[in-house]
């Protein structure tokens, strides 16, 4: 596996990371691009979109963030923005993969039954009912946009929202009420976290950015992620770490600075006490452990 001072961000396979326009949608498969992986795809994240990826033949290891699975078809996984994937398959495997921006999975969130803020990853049987539902759906999403692209935007989102709900009923995570202020709070939280955690805010500042009380946040924060506030903050501080710790190839000081730790001794019982493990021996364990290779992403 090459190393990289970065985890990288995607656009899709091969091309850099840019602003989506607005209803995104992009429908390939992994084998379209066979000459430029050869099936070993390292890790990489999509900051402004959601993939469902269907496995309809082959198989391999996937890896979703710090766990990897070995899988056979067919399979599916639906991964959200900014959360780090890849895998390693055999020339004889291949799924579809649907690509939807941010903002059309949140119109889809409150029609779909599946939770669309967390990965899913489910494998099944040919024979079952559902799964060959799942199957022909998919087909069915692969050959309206190879006839119509985008322009067939209302046919082919239709389809993949119905996609997501069997994904809900084969196991995934049940739909958050999207329409529940204590939701709504709870992932406008998360997303202010996103983007302020590196700094190091106090409870305080994310009250007053929510405009809410301290009350209502750790209320939702509970509720929801059944964590506090606080402890939602340390995780993806936790989280960020994990992952440039596992995809990088930075100093365990530099790590602890990007995630808001200027003392390395500080960030060292932070992480031990969460991972049972210094840093540096939970990186080697897993790198060792990985088995995600190449320098392709899709």
């Amino acid at each position: 596996m090459s190393q990289k001072n970065e985890i990288p961000n995607f656009f899709v396979y091969g091309e850099p990371s840019r602003v989506l326009d607005i209803g995104f949608l992009h429908v390939e498969t992994v084998m379209d691009r066979k000459t430029l992986h050869f099936g070993h795809v390292a890790a990489h994240k999509h900051p402004s979109m959601g993939q469902i990826t269907y496995w309809f033949k082959g198989g391999g290891r996937y890896r979703i963030e710090d766990e990897t699975w070995n899988f056979s078809a067919p399979t599916i996984s639906f991964v959200p923005s900014n959360i780090i994937h890849g895998f390693e398959v055999d020339d004889q495997s291949d799924a579809i993969v649907v690509s939807v921006s941010d903002d059309t999975l949140k119109t889809l969130a409150s029609q779909v039954d599946l939770g669309l803020d967390a990965p899913t990853f489910l494998t099944g049987r040919p024979e079952d009912p559902s799964w060959k539902r799942v199957d022909a759906l998919l087909e069915m999403v692969s050959a309206e946009y190879a006839d119509r692209g985008g322009q067939n935007e209302k046919v082919i989102l239709g389809l993949v929202g119905v996609v997501l709900s069997l994904v809900g009923r084969l196991g995934g995570s049940a739909a958050l009420p999207q329409a529940s202020p204590t939701v709504a709070l709870a992932l406008a939280l998360r997303s202010a976290i996103d983007r302020h955690y590196r700094s190091d805010w106090p409870v305080g500042r994310y009250v007053e950015l929510l405009a809410t009380t301290p009350h209502l946040l750790d209320k939702a924060a509970r509720e929801v992620f059944g964590l506090t506030v606080k402890e939602l903050l340390l995780e993806r501080r936790l989280l960020e770490a994990k992952r440039l710790l596992m995809f990088t190839i930075r100093s365990v000081e530099d790590v602890g600075r990007e995630v808001g730790f200027e003392d390395p001794a500080y960030f060292s019982r932070f992480f031990r006490k969460r991972m049972g493990e210094a840093p540096a021996a939970w990186r080697r364990r897993n790198v060792e452990r990985s088995s995600i290779g190449g320098d392709a992403e899709i």
